[in-house]
């Protein structure tokens, strides 16, 4: 018998909903968190065992994406089962992970994981978010220690006021914000956002806002768990034993690197990471030697030469509080040597450098038509992009070795946040119909790659001679703190910096406003004067980033690469484009194959031609523009003769328009028969006389030639087709009417 509990409350204008006891009961536990008619299970459970060997708590969580939730079928004609995650299902992972790791005890080396699973979707409702309150209260009811609950909404901003869970049919189209806070009212634990040029102060107010919204939410959650959940099972005795052999070949650790501070971490300015790398190198050696000295087995040295790095970087941390001192010798606030350069590469479309102490990204920009956008197809979304931004890294920037596969979880989500920060200053449409792509390639990382291919990115457009509002620059800003409540902000965060009770603060936005915010925390939440501290001191940095760019180029280049296709746009009616498309695709097929080109036609009459190569493009704008053209009385054209009657000539004008040369039309001096001094495929002038009321196009020879001097009228013909006497040019002697054809 299945025991089924069910909690709701009115949120945001909605019914947000929570049910256990019917799905998956196997796992520790589980969940269903309903709001509007978007459904999404959580799932959480623990492995028995430990891993030994490792120096991360290794939790994983996974968002499923079910086309099934929208009601529909996979596109591809071959595959139609669910395959590898889309871009956004991995992008809803890394929210719901980087929001609830910080509240687990990361000495926990037990596998966690927590499975989202999407059961029906709206459109409406963010699935993202609704899973995100799943995973908490699914975990908030497991037995697995956790300093939970949280929060989460999607903040939105129309007509400047703040908007609680805006839904996605406004998201895009109202709303000037894009914002993603998980926390509580008192704390800021996660936060996603993507904006348009929202000033700091205001983007300041809105995380705050947002997490204050969450209390219901919370109260919610605790209900659940206090009628349904499961009683925390303890952390191992070992954490807290101090005669436990691992917590003291531990402590002797951390001895030793407190010891040593003075004499191998802050005896010299270490600016480069291959710096670091050798002083902690020499600090592991130097221990195993103490270790051994102290009594320490080789075998039993595991734990302390595991958790080495995390001490040396509390010692980096402790220096950072109590004198201000960083380990390259930086001031708080200052940003590490910037160096910028672009067009480095001769072939492409685009190209720029962007590199920050030893961080370095080349970002390359390839434009293409509008027919290579990016077609869509996830559960909440359909429909086509027209700007990506791809983040590339292998083994080689970080100085190491390892297999070369493609992007993961974190490349995928480093190429959204900058491809997020770039959106909101991209030209229009109308304004420059080209598809973008930038891809980012890191060539050395320490500390805030994605920053740095936002940056690359912005030149690169602009070499590019992309018309963007403006350069974007980011910055990611650090945390130095303690348990006692002490902390500093550090501006340009690197590798050994983050350490434990710190926080990687991204931000990116131009001159005049925020247009991305990406955050996770090593802490348990973020106080509001630290996050106000960090987006005025991120403003500050962003303005000097912003100047080295401007070095290199500070606006649009006027032309476009020579490499680069060209693109023209013409207007014709949409009564027409079938006449352009043809049956079948067949007239514009015969286009794009005769002159190389590639056309895109929109609803709206637009038509797109791009081309490599001028002469093709001119030819394509003339054929599509004959196929469109409206023949005008007193119009000349150069026609071929496609016909010949007795009554008169038919001449092609443009491709299928023909108009009639009556007999009488031909030459001033009388012809008997079109076919005596004209044949099939000669290539005429002729003015257009008049279009009748059926629409027929009535032509002229003789009216483009001089009248010879004397003529007289001919005498007016009998019989056959003549004008004059009401004949019809499809009636035949006796009466026979056929369909007028060429």
């Amino acid at each position: 018998m299945l025991d089924i509990k069910n909690w709701s409350i009115e949120w945001g204008g909605r019914t947000l909903s929570v049910e256990t006891g019917r799905f998956a009961l196997q796992a520790d536990a589980s969940c269903t968190v309903r709001y509007g008619d978007t459904v999404i299970m959580a799932t959480v459970t623990q492995s028995k065992n430990v891993r030994e060997g490792i120096d991360f708590f290794p939790l994983m969580v996974d968002f499923e994406e079910k086309l099934y939730a929208a009601g529909k079928i996979k596109g591809s004609r071959f595959i139609k089962r669910e395959g590898r995650p889309s871009d956004e299902a991995i992008l809803s992972g890394r929210v719901i992970d980087r929001a609830i790791r910080p509240l687990f005890d990361e000495r926990v080396r037990n596998e966690v994981q927590v499975v989202v699973t999407s059961l029906s979707v709206d459109g409406k409702n963010d699935a993202t978010i609704t899973g995100l309150i799943a995973a908490s209260c699914a975990i908030n009811m497991s037995s697995l220690p956790w300093n939970g609950p949280i929060g989460a909404a999607r903040i939105g901003r129309v007509n400047g006021e703040l908007v609680l869970n805006i839904t996605a049919d406004k998201i895009h189209t109202e709303s000037d914000l894009d914002l993603v806070v998980s926390g509580t009212p008192e704390k800021l634990i996660m936060v996603e956002s993507g904006a348009k040029e929202v000033k700091e102060d205001d983007m300041f107010e809105a995380i705050k806002w947002g997490c204050e919204q969450l209390k219901p939410v919370l109260d919610l959650i605790e209900k659940v768990r206090a009628e349904a959940g499961k009683e925390k099972m303890a952390l191992p005795a070992s954490f807290d034993d101090p005669e436990n052999p691992a917590e003291k070949v531990k402590k002797a650790t951390q001895e030793f690197v407190a010891g040593v501070a003075d004499s191998m971490i802050f005896n010299s300015v270490k600016i480069s990471r291959k710096e670091r790398n050798v002083m902690i190198d020499g600090i592991k050696e130097a221990l195993k030697a103490h270790l051994t000295e102290k009594g320490f087995a080789e075998d039993a040295q595991g734990p302390g030469l595991e958790n080495l790095k995390e001490y040396i970087a509390n010692e980096i941390t402790k220096r950072i509080l109590d004198k201000d001192q960083r380990l390259d010798g930086r001031k708080i606030t200052e940003i590490r040597e910037l160096q910028t350069a672009i067009d480095l590469l001769p072939r492409t479309h685009g190209s720029a450098m962007f590199m920050r102490g030893d961080t370095q990204v080349l970002s390359i920009v390839t434009l293409g038509s509008p027919g290579d956008v990016q077609t869509l197809e996830t559960m909440e979304e359909e429909g086509t992009k027209r700007y990506m931004h791809h983040y590339n890294d292998a083994p080689y920037a970080y100085g190491e070795t390892g297999m070369m596969r493609g992007p993961g979880r974190r490349a995928i989500g480093h190429g959204a946040l900058a491809e997020r920060a770039l959106e909101p200053v991209l030209p229009e449409v109308a304004q420059f119909p080209y598809t973008m792509r930038v891809v980012s390639e890191v060539l050395g990382s320490n500390g805030s790659s994605s920053m740095a291919s936002t940056c690359g990115s912005s030149m690169s457009l602009m070499a590019a001679g992309v018309p963007i509002k403006k350069p974007v620059a980011g910055i990611a800003m650090g945390l130095a703190s303690n348990e006692a409540g002490d902390w500093k902000v550090l501006t340009d965060l690197q590798d050994i910096e983050d350490g434990k009770g710190g926080m990687d603060f991204k931000i990116a936005g131009t001159r005049d406003g925020i247009t991305a915010i990406q955050m996770d925390t090593k802490t348990k939440g973020l106080s509001w004067d630290l996050v106000k501290q960090t987006i005025k001191q991120s403003y500050e940095a962003r303005l000097e980033v912003l100047s080295a760019m401007e070095k290199s180029i500070s606006q649009p280049k006027p032309e476009l690469s020579e490499f680069a296709p060209r693109i023209e746009t013409i207007m014709i009616d949409p009564d027409k484009i079938r006449d352009v498309i043809g049956p079948g695709g067949k007239i514009i097929n015969k286009i794009i194959d005769e002159t190389g080109v590639q056309i895109d036609i929109e609803q709206d009459g637009r038509v797109m031609i791009t081309s490599v190569q001028g002469e093709g493009m001119t030819r394509a704008k003339k054929m599509i523009e004959d196929l469109v053209k409206e023949v005008e009385p007193g119009e000349e054209y150069d026609g071929k003769v496609v016909r010949l009657e007795d009554f008169g000539a038919f001449v092609q004008l443009l491709p299928g328009k023909d108009g009639l040369v009556h007999v009488s039309e031909i030459a001033w001096e009388r012809v008997d028969k079109p076919g005596n001094v004209l044949s099939i495929g000669d290539t005429v002038r002729v003015v257009v006389k008049e279009i009748d009321n059926l629409g027929r196009v009535n032509l002229s020879m003789k009216a483009l030639k001089p009248k010879p001097e004397g003529w007289t009228p001919p005498p007016p013909r009998t019989g056959g087709f003549d004008r004059d006497r009401g004949g019809d040019r499809n009636r035949k002697p006796g009466g026979f009417r056929k369909p007028f054809k060429r």
